[in-house]
């Protein structure tokens, strides 16, 4: 594309690229244009679901799962630097078709239009049953633009009660074969130094806390065991792998308790769609998802970890 735009969608601070490299997206089958009703047609027109929402085509439905999640919370309640929270998961996200096209209005270019998802996340404790997150969001299937100059993305809008609202973008893959699901680290980093939290003794909660049931050792250290143990063993024919961050073009809002006390900085995820093989000769769609959210507190970036295996309905 040669714009400066175009190229920070794609490159950006490196996730995107890194990701890419780290999954072995190198056999990436290309996605056709997004093809979308003309303005004032209904919902259809004349294009499939598939053609209208891209990678977003099989997300439709009701997913049901269970996960686990990881976050270093500040408690100054207990006159402590922080709590290490360890939380086996059970979740349930649903998506809905929006009900037509979406006009954007142009001044630099000429208007553009494009189909989305809204989306309901419910997650609560696998032991206990209390609920831990609500998120309602948005997913967006943007076109190619001229202004900006910018290739064919996904957005994704949500909103969390803590008071944080966030705006993500990135890109879709698809693969044959099983998804490559990397470690992931879960130790907080110096903001000042950049280096690995090191003072001794000051990590000991991540050494010596308890796992939940269900979840695999290691997984303090590294949360995507996880999700590896959970496609072990299953024949899985293509993924659709979508890569999605808040950097470099969107970002995190939060209120001002959240901006002195625990500070959320970005988001990064990955979200694997899966079809897999069955026993009985047909397929399922299994949904896994690694996301990352750095709180900061303390002068130290804290890595807040969700992962999730999910199963369509």
């Amino acid at each position: 594309m040669g714009d400066e735009s175009a190229v920070n969608l794609t490159a950006g601070n490196g996730y995107l690229e890194a990701e890419k490299q780290r999954q072995g997206l190198e056999q990436v089958v290309e996605q056709p244009p997004i093809e979308v009703p003309q303005e004032n047609e209904p919902r259809g027109g004349g294009a499939d679901l598939e053609d209208e929402l891209g990678p977003l085509a099989k997300l439709p439905g009701t997913w049901v799962g269970s996960g686990f999640n990881l976050i270093a919370r500040p408690d100054k309640h207990n006159d402590r630097p922080f709590f290490l929270e360890l939380n086996a998961t059970t979740e349930t996200l649903e998506f809905t078709p929006i009900s037509g096209p979406i006009p954007n209005r142009g001044s630099r270019q000429d208007d553009i239009t494009f189909l989305g998802l809204t989306y309901l996340q419910r997650i609560s404790d696998g032991v206990h049953g209390g609920g831990l997150h609500v998120e309602p969001g948005i997913w967006l299937s943007v076109p190619p633009t001229s202004a900006p100059a910018a290739p064919q993305s996904l957005v994704r809008l949500a909103t969390i009660p803590h008071g944080n609202s966030l705006l993500a973008q990135g890109k879709a893959f698809k693969v044959p074969g099983p998804p490559k699901i990397e470690e992931i680290s879960s130790t907080p980093i110096v903001v000042d130094t950049g280096q690995l939290v090191s003072d001794l003794g000051y990590l000991d909660p991540y050494q010596t806390a308890q796992l939940p049931p269900g979840v695999p050792e290691g997984s303090v250290a590294n949360p995507n065991l996880f999700l590896q143990a959970d496609i072990e063993g299953k024949k899985i024919e293509e993924t659709e792998v979508i890569v999605i961050s808040t950097k470099p073009t969107g970002g995190v809002e939060n209120i001002p308790f959240l901006v002195e006390n625990a500070d959320a900085l970005s988001m990064n995820a990955v979200f694997w769609i899966e079809t897999i093989d069955t026993e009985a000769g047909g397929t399922l769609l299994q949904l896994q998802y690694t996301q990352t959210v750095i709180l900061r507190f303390d002068g130290i970036d804290w890595p807040h970890i969700s992962v999730a295996t999910l199963v369509k309905f």
